[in-house]
């Protein structure tokens, strides 16, 4: 099983020393959200099934792939990726090249995790139409997997059309992954059909079940991360890996201060500590 820690549900003034820590401890990633604006109007933040604003407007906010190119030059090891990135929201030159240079600047550490994104309010302050925004989004995962594999590209299609281009430097990994998150029938497409994994919303042994079965469906993912915040103790690891997960977020802190002694424990509990 690989461990990754969700740097999102910490103070950002942590966020150095915990991905330096997880990456001595032998902790295979760390992930970052992200949201490209936040507006005032808190009607336009609430999670879909919720009844109150799941943001705060002045909430800070940062890009990811380019922090996670400063966490790059700290660490060694570990893998740097984002749960989720937007990369429907910008045009798919802006993402694959954000992605293609911390691939480069970490010799070959990053995962591209995407999603359709479920707040109104940026899209509509972006001027990128919400509703369409899942089919935007599997456009433009096809746009920059061949902006990173070929020597040349020219695309036409229903949100995008470009003359021939090249895009240089490539990617450092021949296939850098592109993990889907999500839990509709839309996400979980995605992920069996044009990514490489899927990566869930924070789950318990029990309530990922479902969700696997759904997955299953539609013809399976070829890797599995669930956020499994508070179900990841050394006797559950051999239940999740059973279910076909075989990469768990998890956050053993209840408050930041804490976070790097929790990760520390967690580490010497699941004997990762040392490892490559």
């Amino acid at each position: 099983m690989r461990f990754g820690v969700p740097l999102g549900l910490i103070h950002p003034a942590a966020w150095r020393d915990v991905a330096v820590a997880a990456d001595e401890l032998g902790y295979e990633s760390v992930w970052l959200p992200e949201h490209l604006v936040f507006t005032a109007d808190l009607s336009l933040a609430t999670y879909p099934g919720s009844s109150e604003p799941a943001i705060k407007p002045t909430t800070p906010l940062f890009d990811a792939p380019a922090y996670l190119c400063y966490l790059a030059a700290l660490t060694t090891r570990i893998r740097l990726g984002t749960a989720v990135h937007l990369l429907a929201l910008r045009h798919p030159f802006v993402s694959a090249r954000a992605f293609a240079t911390l691939d480069a600047v970490s010799s070959g550490r990053a995962v591209c995790g995407v999603g359709a994104g479920w707040y109104r309010g940026e899209w509509d302050a972006a001027g990128v139409p919400f509703d369409s925004r899942g089919a935007r989004l599997d456009e433009t995962i096809e746009v920059v997997r061949r902006l990173w594999s070929e020597p040349l590209v020219e695309h036409s299609g229903t949100f995008y059309a470009f003359p021939e281009v090249a895009f240089e430097p490539k990617p450092v990994q021949r296939r850098l992954p592109i993990l889907a998150g999500g839990e509709s029938g839309a996400a979980l497409r995605r992920a069996a059909r044009l990514c490489d994994g899927w990566i869930s919303m924070p789950h318990t042994l029990e309530s990922i079940r479902p969700q696997l079965r759904r997955l299953a469906a539609y013809g399976g993912a070829g890797s599995v991360t669930v956020h499994a915040y508070e179900s990841a103790s050394p006797d559950e690891v051999a239940s999740w890996a059973a279910l076909g997960v075989d990469r768990l977020i998890v956050r053993p802190w209840t408050r930041t201060r804490d976070a790097v002694a929790a990760l520390t424990a967690f580490a010497a509990d699941h004997d990762l500590t040392g490892a490559g």
